[in-house]
């Protein structure tokens, strides 16, 4: 039975008060009749609706357009009365599949076109409540292509084209925001198409989706060996911030950067001296905590990296099971998702000839991950060389929790690592990356994790202001309860050495 779980992608659009670029700022209206772009059908693409959607509280009048991009790609574009003359569009989650008039989409399309942008989306080219994870790829290459990169970018050379044609005006710039596959997706953008967005958020990119693929199966293997319980996950918490939580020079349940922490589950967590259960681990339980830690081994090197520690630890206004662990990694109740998201890619997307009965126990971590050239060529937004993207003026902002139970974080930092080898001196220029302590997959977790990331970058591209420091904030039922800097990496967040550790303005950002 095929599991219909729910990969999300946080779409984060908030409003920055000191923003050097107003958001609403319009300078375009419509001239011609929304209706009038049903004509705009072409070999391309076609039109199917395009309606005039009234002015509500929460929404300005607006002409909401789909259409299709064959063979299967479903697409909308909003195209706000009032234009700032920008485009933002946005991502999907895991296996995406979304359709264009699901709740949720819906919902995020009003909050841009509120901000006087026109927005745009696309499904990837099929629907996942009829083809769930990833058994849309069954045999099917060219969703396989849909998915991977070719979605994204007709849906956003149709939007410029729809916009041009509606306000007799060209869009003055492109803009992507997403986060997890969104992420990836903003990425594959300016590794491929570098002239689609003048600007793009990346949030949490899966961006080696192969390798984490593998990933999830090994740490699922692990644990299928020796099953950890969330309340030994508790016990692994309490040892890593009894260890490390001081050595940013703070107390305040965060890791600032988890590599600095040493703690090893053998030397640092107490031994069961049998099977018994209590505030110990056994010796399987330890040996499983290691695989983990360590990283995926392949012919005798690591393949992936392994967890940073951290990610074990809840929320402070959360119970011990709100664990980064809990569902990812561990699912008392069934496989976790880092297993089922494993299991679907081995069936129906990683190899050349798909198997839906492909078991991700039979993995052989020698053999197989050779196996997976195609999908790596189509699917992986590994490239370092983002000399394109810097040559076309672009400008992109990533982000990354250190707590991402999901999604490595260190893929995060190893990429941006490679970009500077790669590019040099000059990658800061056009591309920054804020790390994010304890955050947990595109929010959430333990500190802070809103911010305007998406303001940042307006001011970025049309103002020239680099983001070096962004404000951040923990909002817990609508009441901030800490605030604290994003450094541009491999900058940090260090304490001033007075005040209230809550409060941002009592931290700098310092070489590490």
């Amino acid at each position: 039975m095929i599991l219909r779980l729910a990969f999300l992608g946080i779409l984060c659009v908030t409003l920055q008060a000191d923003s050097q670029v107003p958001y609403t700022q319009t300078t375009e209206t419509a001239k011609h009749p929304c209706a009038s772009l049903v004509s705009r059908t072409t070999h391309n693409y076609s039109i199917i609706s395009a309606d005039l959607v009234e002015a509500t509280d929460a929404a300005p009048e607006h002409c909401r357009v789909r259409g299709a991009i064959q063979p299967e790609i479903m697409f909308e574009v909003n195209l706000p009365t009032r234009w700032n003359r920008r485009i933002l569009m946005t991502g999907n989650g895991g296996y995406a599949g979304t359709p264009v008039d699901a709740p949720n989409r819906v919902a995020a399309a009003k909050r841009i076109v509120s901000m006087g942008f026109a927005s745009a989306y696309t499904d990837t080219g099929h629907n996942r409540t009829v083809e769930p994870l990833g058994t849309f790829a069954y045999n099917n290459r060219q969703k396989e292509i849909d998915y991977s990169f070719r979605a994204v970018h007709l849906t956003v050379q149709t939007a410029k084209q729809l916009a041009a044609a509606y306000y007799d005006q060209p869009a003055a710039y492109s803009y992507w925001q997403g986060c997890s596959t969104g992420g990836r997706q903003g990425l594959m953008s300016a590794q491929r198409f570098p002239e689609d967005f003048d600007g793009i958020v990346v949030g949490a990119p899966v961006l080696n989706f192969t390798d984490i693929q593998i990933w999830g199966a090994w740490n699922a293997q692990a644990l299928s060996e020796a099953p950890l319980s969330l309340e030994k996950i508790g016990i692994v918490a309490d040892a890593v911030y009894d260890r490390c939580d001081k050595l940013d020079g703070v107390e305040d349940g965060l890791l600032e950067d988890p590599r600095a922490c040493d703690f090893e589950p053998r030397k640092h967590l107490p031994m069961c001296s049998s099977d018994a259960s209590g505030r110990c681990l056994t010796k399987a339980e330890l040996g499983a905590l290691e695989k983990i830690y360590g990283g995926v081994m392949s012919r005798g090197k690591v393949l992936f990296p392994g967890l940073p520690v951290g990610v074990e630890a809840s929320p402070p206004s959360g119970p011990r099971q709100a664990s980064g662990w809990n569902g990812w990694i561990i699912d008392e109740n069934g496989p976790s998702r880092q297993q089922v998201y494993a299991e679907t890619f081995f069936q129906y997307l990683a190899f050349n000839k798909d198997d839906p009965n492909f078991d991700w126990r039979t993995f052989d971590y020698d053999e197989d991950p050779e196996k997976m050239d195609f999908i790596r060529s189509i699917l992986d937004a590994t490239n370092p060389d983002l000399s394109g993207f810097r040559d076309a003026d672009g400008k992109m902002l990533m982000y990354f929790g250190w707590a991402d139970p999901a999604l490595n974080p260190m893929m995060g930092v190893n990429y941006y690592e490679d970009v500077l080898e790669t590019i040099g001196p000059e990658t800061t220029e056009f591309y920054r990356l804020f790390m994010v302590p304890g955050m947990f997959h595109c929010g959430g977790g333990l500190g802070v994790s809103q911010a305007d990331y998406l303001g940042a970058l307006v001011d970025w591209v049309e103002a020239g202001k680099a983001p070096g420091r962004l404000e951040a904030a923990r909002v817990i039922g609508g009441k901030t309860e800490m605030t604290r800097p994003l450094c541009a990496y491999p900058q940090v967040a260090e304490y001033n050495g007075s005040g209230d550790v809550n409060d941002a303005s009592n931290f700098s950002c310092a070489a590490p």
